[in-house]
């Protein structure tokens, strides 16, 4: 889907993944004062509209458990997170972004053409990502999106020869294993396979096997240790798990010696943002070594000063001034890192979507690219 609605959604995974870089700078000796604290309420917890919304989110019962009945029903999306320890797990809450603050601004940039594209997709696909899409979850095995999908053009655009039936409620489309090239030649075939579930769920993995284990745990089958992650976990308009060495690949090769200690202390880090009005982003990193995770917690303070110093000598007072907003706040085993970016600068980096598409762009059906 290379359009601008899907990227509407990239973009908002680019700015929540670049405040949780600025996270990894870590904190100096220097603190604001009270007075110059953001004024910003940082996820810390389940707030009573997530509570509701996830109980009203617990809708499927496996039919490997017949008789649970509603006391045992699950969150699908949940469900279909993978398991066990050193996981990635990111789950963006995509109809609660659209209406925030920064996603009014992204859709600025999503309707520089006059909506034309999003048009397109929604008539392409059958599925309008701004209403039809709830949640997107982002994981190392791939994609999984919830919502209403029933409209989806699934055999129109996959083609029905890939398609196949599995488990309870589920389709599996696989790509063929050649494709007809444009200059009358046959290539090979390839691509990502995709599954759909009950018409509420979209699973994109690399392979047939990996889409097949998600279903399974949707459906009740394969190993039952717990998801990565828990409903008690789903405050914020994203939040997830990320594991360590992940965060460490994208860590810069200066920041080597850094990102080895992150691996060495902790397996994974717990993510939450809060976007309803300045983005609040909150860390926490947990690990069995007390020691390993305080030692890390000053590597990354010192990391942090320098990085602020660095900004200022060299002019960058945005940067300077974001980094000014990050914490780190220890807590025995733990510490927790927090990161505000103030709505008014997220809304000068986002003044270009106020101005309209250049026409040669916009006859060429192109426009900018977000």
């Amino acid at each position: 889907m290379k359009t601008r609605g899907a990227r509407f959604l990239v973009l908002a995974v680019v700015v929540f993944a670049a405040a949780a870089l600025l996270m990894w700078f870590g904190q100096g000796e220097e603190a604001l004062s009270a007075s110059e604290q953001p004024p910003v309420e940082f996820p810390r917890r389940l707030r009573a509209q997530e509570k509701t919304r996830a109980q009203a989110r617990r809708t499927w019962v496996s039919p490997t458990q017949p008789d649970a009945g509603p006391q045992g029903a699950t969150d699908p999306l949940l469900a279909a997170l993978p398991r066990g320890k050193g996981k990635t797990a990111v789950v963006l809450e995509a109809n609660a972004l659209r209406h925030s603050p920064i996603g009014e601004l992204l859709l600025e940039c999503l309707y520089r053409d006059g909506g034309k594209q999003l048009q397109q997709l929604k008539e392409r696909t059958g599925i309008d990502p701004l209403t039809d899409l709830d949640r997107l979850a982002i994981t190392d095995e791939g994609l999984v999106l919830s919502g209403n999908f029933g409209q989806a053009k699934t055999d129109e655009l996959l083609g029905q020869h890939g398609r196949s039936s599995y488990g309870d409620s589920a389709r599996i489309y696989e790509p063929p294993a050649e494709r007809a090239l444009a200059d009358g030649g046959v290539g090979r075939g390839g691509g990502p396979t995709l599954a759909t579930w009950r018409n509420q769920m979209i699973v994109v993995g690399r392979d047939r096997n990996g889409v097949r284990d998600v279903i399974d745990r949707v459906e009740g089958r394969g190993p039952q240790e717990p998801p990565v992650l828990g409903e008690t976990a789903t405050y914020g308009e994203v939040y997830g798990v990320i594991a360590t060495r992940t965060l460490a690949n994208v860590l810069p090769p200066e920041q080597r010696e850094l990102a080895e200690q992150l691996v060495r202390a902790a397996g994974a880090v717990e993510l939450h943002v809060d976007a309803r009005g300045d983005v609040a982003v909150v860390a926490d990193v947990k690990g069995e070594d007390a020691q390993a995770v305080s030692d890390l917690g000053k590597s990354l303070g010192g990391a942090l000063s320098l990085a602020r110093m660095r900004a200022q000598s060299q002019g960058q007072e945005d940067l300077a001034k974001l980094l000014d907003f990050a914490r780190v706040r220890p807590d025995g085993e733990a510490f927790r890192m927090e990161v505000a970016l103030p709505l008014d600068v997220l809304k000068e980096r986002l003044a270009f979507c106020r101005e309209p598409v250049p026409e040669a762009a916009a006859g060429d059906g192109g426009g900018e690219r977000l």
